[in-house]
């Protein structure tokens, strides 16, 4: 942040402010904090912390705590308890994918308040799949109780690579998906900022925010399907690439010229449809039976996934890769992929699970949400998620 000079008293109102309120945010619920507290909490003076609040509670981001019951009585006047008001703003975490479109809403402190999803079909078109994403928000704001006019700020996870505007510069997942410019395309139904980020990197965030990647700062999500991408974490900051296109590990058998998992998961001449996760399901569970054509396109599959994860590991050298995606639902994907990155890589991580199955896009989504809110509120923090 540099040297402060306190020739700007605007910045050091500012500075206070966060100060103030992130304390009141971080406070227990059950105990709300007096003018006291805050003033031991921030290390700043009382009249400077009085005032703090009070502006806080003129622009609804806190309210004066009620009485607490139950206690013993002393006399005099109580002294005033404040909270942080996480229902004077909303937000959303939504995820496209090709089969189903997911929504989560919380408050300002990120605590889940809402949730709901709905199926679409994978050869949808692009004015479809975003009708079925009106539907889907306009259902869970209906059943939280939450108006429109209180979002403060909207995620979005999608597949595909997303440039910063919130376009989608290549995204072969879903039909007309190239090209879309999708945050502008949501914009229209919102009055808030909606920011737009690769499924893969939102899930990494998901990870490190509420999943098995919580202790640590560098990790790699793998996002595991019949095309894989996958999200890094380095030094605690979301990593992009130049143009987005960081973690497209799909994209790795073209520098062999090799066969496509389509291919390679196939028990017949003819590749499957790289959406088509019930014939997906088909082989896996021919596979579990026995069958030896079924078991053997298991194999090549999980050989190719882990080969691409072993090149993203001696990259980044991450501490953790979580797998996630349908693929994370496969018997045995951790020993393979475990025994491989032994062999090529000269730091093996630790390879878990993730812990938030389906909803890692959304909440890494509704994470994404957060952190602008929190840039706006905490000015003086570096979030994991914002952009250069």
């Amino acid at each position: 942040m540099g040297r402060l000079t306190g020739g700007d008293p605007s910045l050091l109102r500012r500075i206070n402010s966060a100060v103030v309120l992130h304390a009141l945010r971080g406070a227990d619920a059950a105990a709300s904090p007096t003018l006291t507290d805050l003033t031991r909490v921030t290390g700043l003076s009382r009249p400077t912390v009085e005032g703090v609040v009070e502006g806080l509670i003129e622009t609804g981001l806190a309210v004066e705590a009620e009485a607490e019951e139950g206690g013993a009585k002393r006399q005099g006047r109580p002294a005033r308890r404040f909270r942080f008001r996480a229902e004077a703003g909303h937000l959303l975490g939504i995820e496209i994918g090709p089969h189903r479109v997911s929504v989560l809403i919380s408050g300002l402190d990120g605590r889940i308040v809402g949730a709901g999803s709905r199926e679409v079909d994978e050869s949808a078109s692009a004015d479809d799949r975003l009708e079925r994403v009106r539907t889907v928000v306009a259902d869970v704001l209906r059943r939280a109780g939450v108006a429109r006019s209180s979002l403060r700020a909207v995620g979005v996870g999608s597949p595909g690579i997303v440039e910063a505007d919130g376009t989608v510069r290549l995204g072969t997942a879903l039909p007309g998906w190239t090209g879309l410019p999708l945050g502008e395309r949501l914009r229209r139904s919102f009055r808030c900022p909606v920011l737009v980020e690769n499924d893969a990197n939102a899930a990494a965030v998901a990870e490190h925010w509420k999943g098995v990647g919580q202790d640590t700062d560098d990790l790699v999500f793998v996002l595991a399907g019949l095309s894989p991408g996958a999200g890094s974490l380095i030094g605690g900051r979301l990593h992009r690439g130049y143009g987005g296109a960081a973690g497209e590990i799909g994209a790795l058998h073209l520098l062999g010229r090799e066969a496509r998992p389509e291919s390679l998961l196939s028990t017949t001449d003819k590749p499957l449809h790289p959406l088509d996760e019930h014939a997906v399901a088909a082989v896996f569970a021919q596979a579990k039976r026995g069958d030896a054509q079924a078991r053997a396109a298991m194999d090549r599959f999980l050989q190719r996934l882990v080969h691409d994860v072993a090149a993203l590991v001696l990259a980044l050298d991450p501490e953790l890769v979580v797998v996630g995606g349908w693929a994370a639902g496969l018997d045995g994907v951790l020993d393979p992929l475990r025994s491989e990155l032994e062999r090529f890589c000269l730091r093996p991580p630790r390879v878990a699970l993730s812990l938030l199955g389906e909803a890692s896009v959304a909440t890494g989504a509704l994470r994404l949400a957060l952190d602008h809110v929190e840039e706006q509120l905490f000015a003086v923090e570096t979030t994991v998620t914002a952009r250069r």
